[in-house]
C-alpha cells in the first residue's frame, strides 16, 4: 500500500514532464514473472485536470468456470470496455451511449481455457466458451470442423482434424500492459501478446492494442502477427464481433458497400434477398451465412453499419479490404434463451473449412520473419442525425456501383 501511495504521489509529474515515456504497467508477464491480482489507475492519478474522468482496472474473476480469469475494465468516461486476457485478449462487452456491443450467450461466465475441450461435439467445443462481443478465429486455422492435410513430423502428408475457429480464442496472454500517452489526450491502450506456437507446427505470435481516447465514442482495435517459423505458414484471422439487443431486433437492418453476396449454403440462400434485414428472436431459427466481397475507397478502406430499428442507435466497423478482403453476415435470430444474435466478421476468407477456402485461394501464408497487420476502428451513434450520417458514408462508398446478389451458395468440394 505504501508503494502504491508513493506511486499515485509520482504519477501526475511522470505523465506531464516535458520528453517523459508514455506511463506503462506490466500487469502479465510470463517472461518475467510477473502477475498481479488487481490493479486500478485513474485521471485522478495520472491527469489530475482531465475534463473527463477516466480509469484501467485489472481484477480476477472467481468461481465455478471463471475461476482464475483476468479481465480488464477501460472506462474512457463515455465508453466502458470489458476485455479478457485469458481468453486471447478478446473483448466480452462495450457499453456506452445508450448501446451495448455483445450479446447475451447461453455461455454466461467467462470460460477459463482449462475447461475447454474444442473436440467436443465433433470440433464444436469452442462453443462451450463463446460469448464474448469480439473473438479472433485463427490463426493456424478458422472456420467450420473438419478434416484436412498437413505435413507431419516425418514429412508425410497426414490428414488431422481441424476444430471450431482455431485456438487463439482459447490461449492466455503470456505479456499484458497498461500504455497511457502523456501527451494530450492521454491515450489508453492495453496491449497484450498470445503465442501460438508448437513443435512441428506453427510459431505464431500475436500483438494486439485496444485503444481509446479520454471521453470518446470510438475506439481502434490494433493487430500485428508474425510468424517466428523457419518456412512459410498458412494463415486464417477472422474477427467474429457479435451483436444482440439493443442494436439487434425486429427491423435492426446491416448496410455494407458490397460488390457481391453469396450465400454459404442452401438453408442461406432462402434468405438471401433480405440479407441486410433482421427478425425478432424466432424459435427454431437455424442459422443462416453469408459471404460478402466488399466495396472499398479510394485509399482501400471500406465501412460498415449495424442500425436498430429505429435508427436512433448504431455502430460502425471501419477496416482495410487489403488486410481483411472478405466479410461474413452471420445471422442467427433465434430463441432468445438460445442466443439471439448476429455476426459481423471482417477476414482474411470465408468461414469454411480450410480445406475448402485454401481450393478459392483464400488461404494466405506467411513468410518467414514477416508480419501481417490488422486495423480495425469502431464507432457508436446516438440519435436519428448521428445514424443518418453513418448510413450516407455507407452509401458514398457504394455510390453507383451495384451489388450482385447470388441466389445459389458457391460450388465447394
Amino acid at each position: 500500500m505504501r508503494n502504491l501511495l508513493c506511486l499515485a504521489m509520482t504519477l501526475p509529474g511522470i505523465l506531464n514532464a516535458p520528453g517523459a515515456e508514455p506511463f506503462r504497467q506490466v500487469l502479465t508477464s510470463a517472461t518475467d514473472g510477473v502477475h498481479l491480482e488487481g490493479w486500478q489507475v485513474s485521471s485522478r492519478e495520472l491527469d489530475p485536470q482531465s475534463p473527463v474522468p477516466w480509469s484501467v482496472q485489472k481484477h480476477t474473476l472467481h468461481g465455478g468456470k471463471q475461476e482464475g480469469v483476468d479481465v480488464i475494465v477501460v472506462d474512457n468516461g463515455k465508453l466502458r470496455f470489458t476485455l479478457v486476457p485469458t481468453r486471447g485478449m478478446g473483448v466480452l462487452r462495450v457499453e456506452g451511449r445508450g448501446v451495448r456491443l455483445g450479446w447475451d450467450s447461453p455461455v454466461q461466465e467467462v470460460v477459463h481455457p482449462h475447461y475447454i475441450n474444442l473436440q467436443s461435439r465433433g470440433g464444436l467445443g469452442w462453443l462451450e466458451g463463446f460469448n464474448e462481443w469480439l473473438v479472433r478465429c485463427g490463426l493456424e486455422f478458422a472456420g467450420h470442423p473438419g478434416k484436412d492435410k498437413f505435413i507431419n513430423n516425418v514429412g508425410d502428408q497426414a490428414e488431422m482434424d481441424l476444430t471450431l475457429h482455431g485456438k487463439i480464442a482459447n490461449i492466455p496472454a503470456s505479456e499484458v500492459e497498461v500504455v497511457i500517452d502523456r501527451d494530450p489526450p492521454h491515450r489508453l491502450r492495453v496491449r497484450g501478446q498470445v503465442n501460438e506456437r508448437m513443435f512441428y507446427g506453427p510459431k505464431f505470435e500475436l500483438w494486439t492494442e485496444l485503444s481509446t481516447e479520454p471521453g470518446a465514442d470510438s475506439f481502434r482495435i490494433d493487430d500485428t502477427v508474425t510468424n517466428h517459423g523457419a518456412d512459410d505458414q498458412e494463415l486464417q484471422v477472422i474477427y467474429h464481433t457479435n451483436y444482440g439487443p439493443p442494436l439487434l431486433q425486429a427491423g435492426a437492418r446491416f448496410l455494407a458497400a458490397a460488390k457481391r453476396v453469396v450465400p454459404f449454403n442452401a438453408r442461406a440462400a432462402e434468405g438471401v434477398a433480405h440479407y441486410g434485414e433482421y427478425a425478432g428472436p424466432t424459435k427454431g431459427f437455424i442459422e443462416q451465412v453469408y459471404c460478402l466481397y466488399p466495396y472499398a475507397e479510394a485509399d482501400g478502406r471500406t465501412m460498415v453499419l449495424l442500425e436498430n430499428a429505429a435508427a436512433d442507435r448504431a455502430v460502425s466497423l471501419r477496416f482495410s479490404v487489403e488486410q481483411l478482403p472478405y466479410f461474413t453476415l452471420w445471422k442467427n435470430t433465434t430463441a432468445v434463451e438460445e442466443g439471439y444474435v448476429t455476426g459481423l466478421e471482417p477476414g482474411t476468407g470465408f468461414p469454411y473449412n480450410r480445406r475448402i477456402e485454401r481450393q478459392f485461394g483464400r488461404v494466405p501464408k506467411l513468410k518467414p520473419g514477416a508480419s501481417r497487420r490488422f486495423t480495425l476502428e469502431f464507432a457508436l451513434y446516438a440519435g436519428k442525425a448521428q445514424v443518418s450520417r453513418a448510413a450516407a458514408e455507407v452509401e458514398r462508398i457504394q455510390g453507383d456501383r451495384q451489388t450482385q446478389v447470388d441466389t445459389e451458395p458457391a460450388k465447394v468440394e
